[in-house]
């Protein structure tokens, strides 16, 4: 990480704020992609293979992301993945609202400093700690509420977690629908690599 992305938030070093989460995490799990992306995906917090590798959505969730991303010609270079906590909580249990109080300015700087056209909320936790309101997913899936982040405005779009889709058949086609409609919004041509016939 450069010195100008430690300064804008995009990169978070030696933060202590959570007693628990300090003490299960292995390392702090900053998001990954390009500084000025269109799209920011905003998953809960790290897992295992998450704190393992030091990287978001890099599990089976992650796999989802990637080939839903691929099937509408988005790349997992292309966006920004990030959480609303960085560090793991024990037992992958859901961070406290203390917890996503703390980790709240690193993420608003980082969806203020990339200043993405979509944010995309990934499940329940991010979306109603990026909407604060009560989000039923599911039924909200695919709509878009335009929110305040430090001095920007941002349209956030609810979308299932793609771990509902390997435990629940029946969410697949709507998390399918809302990553077709992030690849609307920035102009992707759904099913074409964007590396052509590479």
């Amino acid at each position: 990480m450069s010195e100008s992305e430690n300064m804008t938030g995009l990169c978070v070093e030696g933060c202590e704020e959570c007693p628990d989460l300090v003490a299960s995490r292995s390392r702090i799990v900053n998001g990954v992609g390009p500084a000025d992306a269109d799209v920011v995906f905003v998953g809960e917090g790290p897992g295992a293979n998450e704190d393992e590798r030091g990287e978001p959505f890099v599990g089976r969730s992650g796999d989802v992301l990637n080939a839903a991303l691929a099937d509408h010609g988005l790349g997992r270079s292309d966006v920004r993945i990030t959480n609303c906590v960085r560090c793991r909580p024990p037992e992958n249990r859901d961070p406290t609202d203390a917890e996503l109080a703390n980790c709240r300015p690193y993420l608003d700087a980082e969806l203020e400093a990339v200043d993405p056209d979509v944010v995309v909320a990934l499940g329940k936790v991010p979306a109603q700690h990026l909407l604060g309101r009560d989000v039923a997913v599911t039924k909200e899936a695919g709509t878009i509420e335009t929110v305040a982040v430090g001095d920007a405005r941002l349209d956030v779009l609810v979308c299932v977690h793609p771990a509902a889709t390997l435990y629940d058949r029946s969410q697949e086609d709507t998390f399918e629908s809302a990553i077709e409609k992030v690849a609307t919004i920035v102009g992707a041509e759904g099913g074409q690599s964007s590396l052509g016939d590479f």
